[in-house]
């Protein structure tokens, strides 16, 4: 099978999944497009380094979430904090809320939570990827990941609740 062949399949494959992750970091249609359209154009460029071409998949979302990272010049690295400090942190919002949510809604309010935690809620909630995946995929520890999804939560949660909704009084 050619080269072109290959990286045609590969985009084919994981086009969807990579644009929409990239889509809850960014907020933005074209800065995910773009983002997106990077990270294939970084597989293009290094691809043929990547020895073991089952990892494709985990590739091509590292690479992506560094590319997130690097556009919002985050450079200094994320404190790790235990998922049992922030517990208390976490406001509660009624079942019948989260029902009442759209998807934009909900993008919109991830979009402002904490960067250092918007990878790790997506990847888990809208991805569906295991905390070991999330892990293997940012390069953080599992007690980071664990705590960063719980924060995240937890912010995501106040705007949530900060949103103006038509069904509350």
């Amino acid at each position: 099978m050619s080269v072109e062949l290959d990286f045609e399949a590969l985009v084919n494959r994981h086009y969807g999944a990579l644009y929409r992750f990239a889509l809850s970091l960014t907020q933005q249609e074209s800065d995910a497009a773009d983002l997106t359209q990077q990270t294939f154009h970084l597989w293009a460029l290094k691809g043929h380094q990547l020895r073991d071409r089952s990892k494709a998949k985990t590739w091509l979302f590292t690479t992506l979430h560094r590319q997130f990272l690097e556009s919002r010049r985050r450079a200094a690295r994320f404190p790790h904090q235990e998922l049992g400090e922030c517990t208390l942190e976490l406001p509660s919002v009624s079942p019948a809320e989260i029902h009442a949510l759209d998807a934009g809604a909900l993008l919109e309010a991830l979009g402002r939570i904490d960067p250092a935690y918007q990878a790790a809620v997506a990847l888990f909630y809208l991805e569906d990827h295991s905390y070991q995946e999330i892990a293997d995929l940012l390069e953080v520890p599992l007690g980071t990941v664990k705590s960063r999804i719980s924060r995240g939560i937890g912010q995501l949660q106040r705007q949530l609740l900060e949103m103006p909704h038509p069904h509350r009084s």
